[in-house]
């Protein structure tokens, strides 16, 4: 019996290089050397830099800039550059260093391929955006481009295209007959790697196995056979070198590495340094009894939450938390109206329960249909009078100069026309307003997952979000605020919402956490377990909108706390002003401007930049929230609450290390590779962008999907960086062997760390406050001496290697 591997068995292991690639209407920050982590970061990005021609470090003028704003410390520098062996000063070194990649001349053959086969792959791939169809895509994408090549004059008839096998393995194997089948998956990478936005996309499809994906399916072996047959039709030699697996590094990479580090140290040792003696200072504190504030607040981790959070403290006794967006609950979410259902969780879970909206306001549920139904008919006359070729040409003669008055006033006036449509807006009633979240129980619907949640698991989930945060106090309003976008005109809207619900808006999660949490039955069980709630606590739900810094309130209140909210609602209005404020002032039009300007940008149809989205996210705090209320951290520090006081099992610690950790460490690194190489890595200037097919935008008219970020999401001009390329550096607040037993058993987090993908660093309160650095292989070194201790065998797994003083 033969042991040799399938064709799809070389194609999963040729495909790990490729990262994942979601579609733009829900876009998720990730990797996108993904496929490399299980690599040093330097040998990463030197293999990424052969087979995907991009740069992995800041450029030259990148670290000037830094160096000559003092971003980076020089001290911090000086010891990095030393332990590389470099002595001379950073000027000099500096006018050594040249990151870019030369990338080879494209092949006028390979183009006709990519040419050729990105055209089916828009057509077979669209969802939804074509008036007419391409056919056969429920027979999968192999077969449905067997049935057309024969009528497409772009294609040669030649080689394995003039009688395409019936199987796309077949197609495969008669490409690569004439090759070894050692070269095989080497074949296959190089292959995968030459359109990296389009098969990585074609991986995500395949992966979350959706609905797209049920109608139309597609697999990395129905695109290799068509670009494998293509390249065969076109004469393309396909060779590729199988010499040493890991290419010669850049001799700058090393040099550039030393100043990435020294200026990685400088951001760290501020925030460490803040957060140890805040340490000291709330130890001094802690015997003092806590006034029960006014209200708690819940928002995401999310770096813009940092921003408000800041500023709504500072209006009255209010507690604020942090904590993944998508409030614990792996759910899928279907909206009243909405298309279809959507994951409102993180990649890296997988949607346990479906939540959906249901009418219990007959009266206003017509309203909304009603109103709905003429807006959608209306855009639906629209659309197709606009592309139907038979109607096109006299539509925009007899249409042109209304659409010139359209189009001035949303260029000249863009705040007047969003104060229109949104009077408009909220003249159709939203979900919430006439609608039921379906939170319970109900059955298990045809796809396999129950609709709704029993008694036990709502209770599991609150118990996890209130031991999570170290909650042991209520207020007497607790919200838990999702977020999300505005924007207009702007195929990357998605990016700007809540990455821990995959892409979309987080107010359905935090309706769906405030239900569970006002039910009576799960309150007396949270009671049970330890969970002192207050008769008098009542739950709400809201999201934040970060573009404009206005937040929404969901829920009804009794007549005992309507002055609560009336208080709350007009002082989340003062902290909107005064974060709007701060937030005009880093776009660089003075804090003057404030909330007319954030909103104007909402509504602009042209503005390129309506908000900063996580640009500049550098940190990531988990602790209680006294450690950094009294810091400014600009908008750049993911913050989850956590006292380890309240966890003495540790699992709390586990689940943010293991889950919120790994999601923000993909989100950095989204926009450090962004940053760096935005024409690999990130997808170039939104003003040439041109969507395709609903998921994902071309740079001109045609070729590969753009992965990343585009530059008016990272860059304040043309050769001006706004986002920090760092790597994330996180900080914990725990005893450092807590840490250690936390991370132990789980490689995938200890990998990342031991291969420089993040960093970080333990403030132990229990060690008199002082930090600790992840050194790598589960060692740790005081950052006040530097000195590193090895574990013994027998403590490596509970107890940290620390040098004692």
């Amino acid at each position: 019996m033969s042991t040799e591997p399938t064709i799809e068995a070389r194609i999963d292991e040729a495909a790990k290089t490729v990262g994942s690639v979601w579609p733009i209407h829900s876009f998720v920050t990730a990797n996108p050397l993904s496929g490399f982590e299980d690599l040093p970061f330097g040998e990463a990005v030197t293999q990424a830099a052969d087979l995907l021609g991009g740069r992995g470090y800041p450029s030259r003028e990148t670290f000037r800039a830094a160096l000559e704003d003092g971003q980076i410390d020089r001290e911090q520098l000086r010891d990095a550059l030393d332990a590389r062996g470099f002595d001379d000063d950073p000027e000099t070194l500096l006018e050594r260093l040249d990151t870019a990649v030369e990338s080879e001349p494209a092949d006028a053959a390979d183009e006709r391929v990519d040419h050729v086969l990105t055209k089916w792959l828009a057509a077979f791939l669209d969802e939804g955006s074509a008036k007419w169809a391409m056919p056969d895509r429920d027979a999968g994408f192999y077969t449905a481009f067997r049935a057309v090549a024969e009528h497409d004059g772009d294609v040669p008839d030649a080689g394995v295209v003039a009688s395409l096998p019936e199987t796309p393995a077949a197609a495969i194997e008669a490409v690569l007959d004439a090759h070894p089948e050692q070269q095989w998956i080497p074949i296959f990478e190089e292959q995968l790697a030459a359109l990296p936005g389009w098969t990585g996309f074609i991986k995500q499809r395949a992966d979350a196995d959706r609905d797209w994906q049920s109608a139309c399916p597609m697999t990395l072996v129905d695109y290799l056979a068509v670009r494998l047959s293509l390249l065969d039709a076109f004469g393309v030699d396909i060779e590729t070198d199988t010499g040493p697996a890991t290419p010669d590094a850049d001799p700058a990479d090393e040099l550039a590495e030393a100043f990435l580090s020294a200026w990685e140290a400088s951001y760290r040792a501020a925030v460490v340094d803040h957060v140890a003696d805040e340490s000291r200072a709330l130890a001094e504190r802690e015997t003092a009894e806590s006034e029960r504030p006014d209200a708690q607040l819940v928002f995401c981790i999310d770096t813009r939450s940092e921003v408000f959070r800041r500023h709504l403290e500072a209006t009255g006794a209010y507690e604020t938390h942090g904590y993944a967006g998508f409030f614990g609950v792996p759910m899928e979410y279907s909206g009243y109206d909405a298309e279809g259902p959507v994951a409102a969780c993180p990649p890296i879970v997988e949607p346990q329960h479906r939540i959906s909206e249901t009418p219990v306001d007959e009266e206003t549920r017509a309203r909304h249909d009603r109103l709905t139904s003429i807006r959608e008919v209306a855009g639906e006359v629209l659309e197709s009078l606009k592309t139907n070729p038979a109607s096109a040409f006299g539509f925009v003669e007899n249409a042109g100069s209304g659409y010139g008055v359209a189009l001035a006033a949303r260029t000249l006036v863009p705040g007047r026309v969003r104060e229109f449509l949104t009077s408009a807006d909220d003249a159709v009633p939203d979900d919430h307003e006439f609608c039921d979240q379906l939170v319970s129980h109900q059955f298990t619907h045809a796809d396999g997952l129950p609709v709704g949640l029993t008694h036990d698991e709502k209770v599991e989930y609150a118990a996890t979000a209130f031991d999570l945060m170290g909650w042991t106090e209520f207020g007497r309003l607790v919200v838990f605020t999702g977020h999300a976008s505005e924007t207009a005109n702007n195929p990357f809207d998605s990016s700007l919402d809540c990455g821990a619900c995959a892409g979309n808006p987080g107010g359905p999660s935090a309706r769906v956490l405030a239900r569970i949490c006002a039910d009576s039955d799960v309150q007396a069980a949270l009671r049970e377990r330890g969970f002192a709630i207050p008769d008098d606590t009542v739950f709400l739900a809201g999201q934040h909108n970060t573009t404009t810094d206005e937040v929404v309130l969901y829920g009804d209140v009794p007549a005992s706390h309507e002055a609560d909210l009336e208080t709350l609602r007009a002082d989340l209005e003062t902290a909107r002003e005064n974060a709007a404020a701060e937030r005009a002032e880093a776009m660089g039009v003075g804090a003057a401007a404030g909330a007319d300007e954030v909103r104007r940008r909402a509504g602009d149809w042209a503005e390129t930049r309506p908000e900063w989205g996580l640009a500049g996210n550098a940190g990531f705090v988990i602790g209680p929230r006294e450690l950094t209320s009294e810091a400014d951290l600009d908008g750049r520090a993911f913050l989850h609450s956590y006292d380890w006081t309240t966890d003495d099992d540790g699992d709390a610690l586990e689940a943010i290390l293991t889950g919120p950790m790994v999601v923000t460490q993909w989100i950095n690194t989204q926009y450090y590779f962004s940053t760096v190489d935005n024409a690999v890595y990130g997808s170039g200037s939104k003003i040439t962008h041109n969507p395709v097919g609903n998921v994902g935008v071309y740079q001109g008219n045609g070729g590969d999907l753009m992965t990343g970020l585009p530059l008016q999401s990272l860059m304040a001009a043309d050769d001006e960086p706004y986002h920090q390329p760092l790597r994330l550096s996180t900080v914990v607040h725990a005893p450092v062997d807590r840490v250690t037993e936390a991370m132990a058993g789980h490689e995938s987090v200890t990998k990342l760390l031991d291969n420089g993908w993040l960093s970080l660093t333990v403030v132990d309160p229990t060690q008199d406050h002082r930090a600790f650095h992840y050194a790598g292989e589960m060692e740790w070194a005081p950052m006040d001496d530097g000195d590193t201790v090895e574990p013994t065998p027998e403590a490596a797994a509970t107890e940290p290697a620390v040098a004692d003083d």
